[in-house]
Order: C-alpha cells, then sequence, then structure tokens
C-alpha cells in the first residue's frame, strides 16, 4: 500500500471519528469497536486485490483457528475447576502485519504458514468468582500445567537443598507457610521469596479448621495473611488447610478474607518417610494436566523432587505455581 492510499485510510477514520461526535456514526464505531473500524477502512482502500485475497485468506484461517473458551464449573467430585480462556486470530493486526512482511517483496502468493498470526485470548463467561465459596482441588484439565504446593510448618533443613533443584530446573513452587513457623523463620521464608517462588496461607498452628469455633478459625488465616504482608509484602490470596482438614465453614472463613481454598490432586505422603523411588514413581503414573502435587521439606521429597520434576516433564506438562496453574489465561500461543 503506497504513502498516498495510507495518507487516505488516516484521514477517512480521523472524519468518521469526528462526524460521529455530532451523528449516528459514532454509534457504529461503537457497536463494531475501533479495530472493526480499523479493519473496515483497509477493506475499503486495500490497495490491489493480492491484497483483499489476502484479507480473505486470513478471515478463512481465523475462523479454523478459533477455540471456545471453558467455562469454570462445580464439579460433582472436584468440586471448583477453574475455567480455560479460548483464542481467536485478531484479523485486523494480522492483516496488517502481513501486508508490512508483503512491502518490498515481489510475491503476490501467500501461503498460509508465511501468514503472521496474531492471536488475542477468549474469556470464559463463567470464572471462579462466579461459582461461589468452593474448595478447589485441580487446574482445567485442557490447561498442560502442573503445580508443586509445598506445606512448611517445620523440615528447615530440607527447604535450601530443595530450592537448589528447583532452581536448577528452573521451576517455580508454591509454598503454603504456618504463620508460627514464619514468625520464628523469617530470614528462610525470604530466602524462598528471593528465588522466585509464589508464597501463601497454611494457617497459624497448624490446627485442625473444622473443629475449631468461628472466631478460632478467622484469626487462624488472618494472623498469617497479616504475618505475609509484614514479613514478605506478599498480598495473600490462596489458603491451604493445614492437614487437609476443612469443612464449608472454612472455606466461607476464607473467602471472607479474600482467599480461596486449594487442597491436592495428588499426595507424595512424604511424612511416612516412603522411598524417593515409590514417590517418582507414584507422581509419574498418575499426574496430568492440572494436577496440583502436595509435599513437605521431607527427606522423602527432598531426593525425589528432580524425579518428580522429570516425569512431569516427560509427560509434556509445565510446571508452574497454584496461582498459573489455576489461573484462566493460556500457557502460550501458536
Amino acid at each position: 500500500m503506497d504513502r498516498r492510499k495510507l495518507t487516505i485510510i488516516v484521514v477517512t477514520l480521523s472524519a468518521i471519528l469526528l462526524v460521529g461526535q455530532l451523528s449516528g456514526v459514532r454509534a457504529f464505531v461503537d457497536s463494531r469497536g475501533q479495530a472493526a473500524v480499523g479493519q473496515y477502512a483497509f477493506e475499503l482502500f486495500g490497495s490491489s486485490s493480492d491484497d483483499n485475497a489476502l484479507l480473505l485468506k486470513i478471515k478463512e484461517e481465523a475462523v479454523k483457528r478459533k477455540v471456545e473458551p471453558i467455562n469454570a464449573v462445580n464439579d460433582r467430585v472436584w468440586k471448583a475447576i477453574p475455567g480455560y480462556n479460548g483464542l481467536e486470530v485478531d484479523v485486523d493486526q494480522t492483516y496488517q502485519r502481513a501486508l508490512a512482511l508483503k512491502k518490498g517483496s515481489e510475491s503476490t502468493d501467500w501461503n498460509v504458514d508465511e501468514i503472521p498470526f496474531v492471536y488475542r485470548e477468549l474469556p470464559a463467561k463463567v470464572g471462579l468468582d462466579q461459582l461461589g465459596a468452593l474448595p478447589i482441588y485441580r487446574g482445567n484439565p485442557n490447561k498442560k500445567m502442573v503445580s508443586f504446593m509445598i506445606n512448611v510448618a517445620w523440615g528447615n533443613e530440607y527447604i535450601i537443598p530443595m530450592l537448589d533443584t528447583l532452581d536448577a530446573a528452573k521451576v517455580k513452587a508454591t509454598f503454603f507457610l504456618d504463620g508460627s513457623w514464619l514468625k520464628k523463620n523469617p530470614e528462610l521464608a525470604k530466602e524462598i521469596q528471593k528465588r522466585g517462588h509464589q508464597m501463601e496461607n497454611h494457617a497459624y498452628s497448624h490446627p485442625n479448621m473444622s473443629q475449631l469455633s468461628e472466631s478460632r478459625a478467622i484469626l487462624e488465616i488472618s494472623k498469617t495473611k497479616d504475618l505475609l504482608k509484614e514479613t514478605l509484602g506478599v498480598d495473600n490470596k490462596w489458603f491451604a488447610p493445614p492437614s487437609g482438614d476443612f469443612n464449608q465453614k472454612t472455606v466461607q472463613i476464607a473467602a471472607g478474607q479474600g482467599l480461596r481454598t486449594v487442597l491436592w490432586t495428588l499426595d507424595t505422603v512424604d511424612w511416612m518417610n516412603p522411598s524417593p523411588e515409590s514417590v517418582v514413581a507414584k507422581i509419574s503414573k498418575r499426574v496430568e494436566a492440572g494436577s496440583l502435587i502436595l509435599m513437605h521439606p521431607t527427606k522423602a521429597s527432598k531426593e525425589a523432587l528432580k524425579g518428580m520434576i522429570d516425569a512431569v516433564q516427560r509427560k509434556g506438562l509445565k510446571l508452574g505455581t497454584v496461582e498459573e496453574t489455576l489461573s484462566p489465561s493460556r500457557i502460550a500461543k501458536p
């Protein structure tokens, strides 16, 4: 497209917006959106039939490449399962990039593989917020991501070796901290945070949450939430009940403090001191997209950690934090 025609497009768009302030054209712009108006202008002033053929090819491919979003659901077994965003081609941006690449080229025939497709995510209509206060045990099975949940109330001697293993594999985990542990070990907590891991809430004194009075349950969560903020500057979003013990009241109390209650899909049961080989074999056999894998700073998990990482990655799954795994955002665009 030559400079003269580009000037025409810019002037036309400006005129549409200016006149639209005094007429019904503004409603047209609002109804179609700025990107759509831009595309409309390119369709009107395309520099050649070749450009029009390119635009048509992009539109045809856009239909084929569209991925519909998946809503969050309240599953009978797994309770709250997060949604997963869809994906669509941004036709206007793709067209403009393709034209820019074409400039100076003698070729007029476009192979689909040569088109620089630009994508945008399509949000699901139903997210976790719409499901209410429900526990979460797993991510969306369509999102090929897995998380390590490391609950910390003891086991200091194993934390640095586990951090080193995670660092070597470039993996980030989510550490759920017991508040009394955090109060006694602020420097070790800061070291975990410095390594880039997510820091969340594991109550204050490792109680069975379902057996507490409402006021005590509120205090167990709020005390650790405040400590996370004061000690680490963390805005706490997730709560992992100690020993997995909770009831619906626990979930509602956590929600009242802005926290989602999260449990696990797979348990290493490392506190029973299993062999590292058995832990790796279990994870290798059962892990799947969306799995949340529970462990603690223990000898078993320290020695099995590299093997667990390898087992997850061999299945083509990416390791991320709990926040990342349970987010509806897509892992990567094609």
